[in-house]
């Protein structure tokens, strides 16, 4: 093969879970915290709640509705639009056919590369780009369950202790009610046999084969995916999503239980949730009246800013993911707007341990389509550091060459910050380089023995670009929060998204403990808090 084909093969597989990322010149074009219309024309409207949460991922889907279920009206504010999907629909974007439903208001593509451009747009993925790592978010109703995998990986006990020390003495009770839970109302499940065994599937039949070769022991990956939709694909009746494995920005066809239709929907069900989509948080301030004030852009589906909201609040939820959770409280701490938040804000910052590689041209036959999701993986249970491999089907194929997706991630240790930017008026990232080189080594060591045992040869994709789509930390337990998610000294101020996890959960993507952590607090929060402190 020439390097033009490996390059093109690494470079498609990767984008398949976003590992070919544009550098940081590329991506900063992105900019959701910098005011996109003009926002001194719109009219200011004054709004008054009981309780916001803003964000509507696998931590505020969780707090809405148990919010709801204690009998709270809740006002939840997330910045992406509501996608609707339904079998043959044509929602999200396909990774061959790109365009600006792929990205948050920038134009240009933010995954895959490619020299299109576009109008900007509110779609599904920004980059937040830092000093030696890229955060990939999501910006959605449902924030990143609509575009992600669906992996949805419980740890272990010890692995949960190593990663999260401070709330290893929580893990009875997670493993006891709080992650089932979240597994009943996701809908999870294994791959059935039957699709696995369908040609689409080959390549991840591939990995399972190899996987021992390389000393890592098998597993399905529990997804929450209605495999109805799978079988309508493979008959036939539904167009090909998931067994193309064409997910990166959404899965059209439905059947897939994100947070927007389970959580999202059981809370607006309710008839005391009100979900504002196209609503950007600008700013977190306590007032004279210790009282929570949001200051808020409703936006069009171009950026404009067609109105100014100021929210007054009894209590706060934060749950717009690590990158945006961390930055609203880095800023109202730098500008005054919050007195006496903890220093910790904007430490203990981690990527999960993510690296996507790309595994080209193995000996067996990995089939002409790479089905979906990422259904199969390995786990290495000897490795002195966690860590977990999983394989996933790549959407489209360089020609002359055949590429499949694998990632790994495991326990790293938090070692990111975030510093207030005043001409930016935002917080930016720093990871220090080398932070997570031992994780890595094991990495690489496990990549290597997959393709000496299958073939071909592996491709680290993030080696230039270092990227992660599992942003964790920067409000940590213990030193920003309690282990209930309370922010330490500031009543009714609440942090239960993935910004108060220090840097990663225990070898495995962080959906489900983020899910279930915001299951627990929101228990005791319930009987402690509601009607007391808000």
């Amino acid at each position: 093969m020439s390097r033009r084909q490996v390059l093109g093969a690494g470079t498609l597989a990767a984008a398949a879970l976003g590992g070919s990322v544009l550098g940081a010149g590329d991506a900063s074009a992105a900019t959701p915290a910098t005011r996109t219309g003009p926002a001194t024309a719109a009219p200011v409207t004054e709004r008054r709640a009981r309780a916001v949460v803003v964000g509507t991922g696998f931590g505020g889907g969780v707090t809405a509705l148990r919010l709801a279920r204690a009998g709270v009206s809740t006002l939840v504010l997330e910045r992406g639009r509501r996608w609707r999907t339904g079998p043959n629909a044509t929602t999200f974007c396909r990774f061959a056919t790109m365009d600006n439903r792929s990205a948050w208001l920038t134009d240009h593509p933010v995954v895959g590369g490619g020299n299109q451009t576009w109008t900007p747009y509110t779609g599904v993925l920004e980059p937040v780009v830092g000093n030696g790592m890229t955060a990939m978010c999501g910006a959605a109703v449902g924030g990143g369950s609509v575009m992600y995998h669906g992996m949805t990986l419980q740890p272990t006990r010890a692995d949960f202790a190593r990663s999260i020390p401070v709330a290893a003495g929580l893990y009875s009770e997670l493993d006891l009610w709080a992650y089932p839970t979240v597994a009943r109302m996701l809908g999870v499940s294994t791959i059935p046999s039957d699709i696995l065994a369908s040609d689409p599937y080959k390549s991840s039949r591939l990995f399972q084969q190899v996987a021992p070769q390389a000393g890592l022991t098998p597993f399905k990956v529990p997804l929450p995916v209605d495999w109805s939709y799978v079988r309508g694909e493979l008959t036939g009746r539904y167009e090909p999503t998931y067994t193309t494995s064409d997910i990166a920005f959404g899965v059209n066809n439905g059947g897939k239980q994100s947070i927007d239709v389970t959580y999202l929907a059981q809370a607006e069900a309710t008839g005391r949730v009100e979900v504002a989509p196209l609503h950007v948080v600008r700013d977190l301030a306590l007032d004279a009246n210790r009282r929570w004030v949001l200051s808020v852009d409703r936006i069009d589906t171009g950026g404009v800013v067609r109105e100014q909201i100021r929210v007054t609040a009894d209590a706060v939820f934060l749950n717009a993911g690590s990158p945006g959770t961390t930055r609203l409280l880095v800023k109202s701490r730098a500008k005054n707007l919050v007195p006496d938040l903890p220093d910790a804000i904007g430490t203990r910052w981690g990527n999960n341990g993510d690296r996507i590689w790309a595994w080209i041209n193995p000996t067996g036959d990995a089939g002409t389509l790479q089905g979906g999701p990422a259904c199969v993986g390995g786990a290495d249970p000897g490795s002195p550091i966690p860590l977990n491999i999983i394989h996933a089907g790549s959407p489209v194929q360089s020609p002359g060459a055949t590429a499949l997706t694998v990632v790994g991630f495991g326990v790293v240790d938090g070692a990111g910050t975030w510093a207030y930017d005043a001409g930016q008026d935002d917080a930016v990232l720093t990871w220090p380089t080398g932070t997570d080189a031992a994780l890595q080594a094991l990495i690489t060591a496990r990549m290597r023995a997959i393709a000496a045992a299958g073939g071909g040869m592996m491709m680290d994709t993030n080696a230039g670009a270092p990227s992660t789509w599992h942003a964790l930390g920067g409000v940590p337990m213990g030193d920003a929060v309690d282990l209930t998610g309370r922010v330490l000294g500031h009543k009714g101020l609440y942090v239960l998204d993935g910004a108060r996890i220090p840097g990663s959960t225990g070898a495995c993507n962080p959906s489900m403990t983020i899910a279930a952590l915001a299951e627990h607090s929101m228990a005791t929060i319930v009987r402690q808090d509601v009607g007391r402190v808000f």
